[in-house]
Formats: structure tokens, C-alpha cells, sequence
């Protein structure tokens, strides 16, 4: 499409051409004619190679760069709308496959797609436009709410209940048992995990993450949140709307997350944890106390990040300053008189 046809459908102003034709979206260091692509910060152009694309989408207009400009106010989202309008597919439901197990007093909304060899049990609920791809698995009872996307090979066990607009990726279990045991004559005997899981709106799950269904009660994560790959989330978990969870993070039994928070990769959180809405846990921290609203913290033991920071600057330096120490006891025992110069 012509440059000021995008930029009617996802707004902004044009800098140059508004004619040129646009055939692609790619990233900077990969555009050639055709394309566009966006462009936060004119210092990183001496990081990639000379510009190929024909059109930018930038925040404020670069007088430097002789190439036709979108100019938007957030260009990360423009970039991520024009990739939609250029390769997202319009849903066209496929129907309920033959190869498909459908169990009894299964309720579905219109334009359902069940893929061959997905299974479905008994009293299970789906809204309109739910998609279950091939070798999903839904337990007895479970509920999904309109226009969710279940990828291939999804585990959603008895009981769960799925919001609106909830996208799974493959490989991921929800509702798979607490890992919850008491010690009685020498043995660890296994406490039943009898509650739920509830996934609320417009939640995205990424690959081979586990959800564990409460002991009690429901393990819940908040309308808006979004899971990377590879992560692990006990019983009992209290993750509040329109968190980041990235990849490889840990959060053990019955902790409590308020809204907007962000966990770095591979954070670790031991159970019975409260972290204060809009806080940010750094990549690789361990967190044994809880964390105050609005509050960044880092390392393991996680403490404030500035304190860290300060921290990290003497960690480095410990090889030094254990060499100016030895320096200065050499000279301490060199000065010290003997006991045949005492008097």
C-alpha cells in the first residue's frame, strides 16, 4: 500500500513521500526497498548497516535521514500494527473436526474450530470464536471464553476457567497439581490440591509454562498479564492485570503480585511473598522479603536496586582491595617489634 494509506489507518504525519509504495515490514538491519521499518534513536544508525527501507516510522522527524517518515507518537506500536495489517490472518473458522473427541453436555458458542485430535471432556464450555488446535487436552468442567486461541499440545486440566481473548502456546499445563506434601512417620504424604486455576482476559501464556491449581481455592492470574516461556507458577498465586512475567521465572506457593509488575528472567520468589503493585524485580534475582509498591530490586538476596548497583561496584573491585589488605598487613607484622625489643 501506498505510504499514506498506512498512515490513515494507524495515524500520524508524513515526512516525505506520501506515495511511496510500502510492500513489507522488517526490522532495520534487514530492510530493503519496499519495507519500513521503525527507528527510536538516530545513534544506533552507526550500529547497523546504510538504511534500505523506504519508509520509517519515528517519533519525531529526522531531518538527517534523507527517507519518507511516519511520524507517530509511539513508534513500537505503530511498528506493531503495521505488521499486523501486512501479515495478520482474519480468523476463518474451521468447524468441528471428525478426528476430534468431543465429550457430553459440551457447550459451544458460534464459529468454534476443533482441530483433528484435540479431545474435549465432558461439560466442558467454549465462547464463540474459541480455536483448540491439534492434541489439546481439556479436563472435566473447564471453560474458555470467546475468541481464545489454544495452541497444539496444551494440557488444561478439570475445572479451569479461561477469560476472553486468552492466547496458549504449546506445550504449557494449567492446573497440573500443587507441589504440596507433609512429613508423617517418615514419609511425605501428599496434600490434596482440590482448587482451581482462572485465567482472566486478555492473558498470553508462552511455551511449557506450568500453572498449578490451588491447594484451596484458585491460582489466578490478572486480566491483561503476559507469561513468557518457561514459566513456573505454584499454587495459590495472586499475579495481578497487566504484569510481565518473563522467561525461566520461578514463584513459589501463595505468593501475592499486584498490578504492573515486571519479573525479570529467571527471578526466583520464595512462597508467602508480597510484591507491591508497579515494582520490578532485576534478571536473576532471589526474593526472600517482600517488596514495597512501586519499588525496584536486584540481586540474591534481592535488596533496592541502587544499593546493588553499589554493591556490584565493590564486588568488582574485591580482588584489589583483598591485594591493598595483604599489602597493609605485610607492613603491620614488618613494623611490629619483636617480643626481645619489648621492655
Amino acid at each position: 500500500m501506498k505510504l499514506h494509506a498506512l498512515a490513515d489507518i494507524i495515524g500520524g504525519k508524513i515526512q516525505g513521500n506520501p506515495d511511496v509504495d510500502i510492500t513489507g515490514v522488517s526490522g532495520i538491519g534487514d530492510a530493503k526497498k519496499g519495507d519500513i521499518t521503525y527507528l527510536l534513536d538516530i545513534n544506533i544508525l552507526s550500529e547497523v548497516p546504510p538504511i534500505g527501507a523506504s519508509a520509517l516510522i519515528v517519533k519525531e522527524a529526522m531531518k538527517e535521514l534523507n527517507v519518507s517518515m511516519l511520524v507517530v507518537e509511539n513508534p513500537q506500536y505503530a511498528f506493531a500494527k503495521t505488521l499486523e495489517i501486512f501479515y495478520g490472518k482474519p480468523y476463518s473458522p474451521s468447524g468441528i473436526s471428525d478426528k476430534a473427541f468431543v465429550g457430553t453436555h459440551v457447550r459451544m458458542g458460534d464459529d468454534v474450530s476443533v482441530h483433528p485430535y484435540a479431545c474435549i471432556s465432558n461439560n466442558v464450555e467454549l465462547g464463540r470464536g474459541v480455536t483448540l488446535s491439534s492434541g489439546v487436552f481439556l479436563g472435566e468442567g473447564v471453560t474458555i471464553g470467546e475468541d481464545s486461541f489454544i495452541y497444539p499440545n496444551v494440557t488444561i486440566r478439570e475445572s479451569v476457567k479461561i477469560g476472553k481473548k486468552v492466547v496458549v502456546h504449546s506445550g504449557t499445563v494449567i492446573g497440573s497439581d500443587g507441589f504440596g506434601y507433609v512429613v508423617e512417620k517418615g514419609e511425605h504424604y501428599k496434600i490434596p490440591q482440590v482448587g482451581g486455576v482462572i485465567i482472566e482476559d486478555n492473558v498470553e501464556i508462552g511455551a511449557n509454562v506450568c500453572i498449578d491449581r490451588g491447594t484451596v481455592g484458585n491460582t489466578i492470574i490478572g486480566c491483561g498479564t503476559k507469561v513468557d516461556n518457561l514459566v513456573q507458577i505454584a499454587h495459590n498465586v495472586k499475579i495481578g492485570r497487566n504484569c510481565i512475567i518473563v522467561a525461566q521465572v520461578g514463584i513459589s506457593g501463595s505468593v501475592e503480585i499486584g498490578d504492573w509488575v515486571i519479573l525479570a528472567g529467571q527471578v526466583g520468589i520464595r512462597d508467602h511473598i508480597k510484591i507491591g503493585s508497579k515494582a520490578i524485580v532485576g534478571s536473576q534475582s532471589g526474593v526472600g522479603s517482600n517488596i514495597p509498591e512501586g519499588k525496584i530490586y536486584s540481586g540474591s538476596p534481592a535488596i533496592p536496586h541502587i544499593a546493588w548497583l553499589r554493591a556490584q561496584s565493590i564486588y568488582s573491585k574485591l580482588p584489589e582491595y583483598a591485594k591493598r589488605i595483604r599489602e597493609i598487613e605485610k607492613k603491620l607484622y614488618k613494623e611490629e617489634p619483636s617480643d626481645d625489643e619489648h621492655p
